[in-house]
């Protein structure tokens, strides 16, 4: 049975519902410590290229092309197995994908969380 997958801000308070806590950025979120943050996991590896997160540069006109982008880049073998184990993770338990990015609806989390509801395909 999956578990639910949702998503968050890392600087927001944990939750007894956030299951496994997965950050899911390439880079450490500025100010907070490790502890604070609250982990089980940093999967860094399923984070996007630096190449495309410089491009996309969390501008609302760019996010579908980056969407597409970013699934495409799932499927290389760079990410390939953070991606499994992410997926794996979501398939057993309840996950939240953290991020520090403001907007969470249209970062890297919100396009993870709909791959693994759609199969991770």
């Amino acid at each position: 049975m999956a578990g639910q997958i949702t998503c968050r801000r890392v600087y927001e308070e944990t939750s007894p519902d956030d299951g496994k806590r997965v950050l899911v950025d390439r880079v450490w979120p500025r100010g907070l410590s490790k502890e604070a943050a609250h982990l089980d996991e940093w999967l860094r590896d399923v984070a996007p290229s630096t190449e495309l997160r410089r491009w996309y540069a969390h501008e609302p006109s760019r996010f579908a092309e980056f969407r597409r982008r970013y699934l495409a880049e799932l499927r290389d073998p760079g990410h390939r197995e953070a991606a499994g184990h992410l997926r794996e993770l979501a398939g057993h338990d309840d996950v939240t994908l953290l991020t520090a990015t403001r907007d969470v609806d249209q970062s890297q989390a919100a396009v993870l969380a709909e791959w693994l509801a759609g199969g991770g395909s």
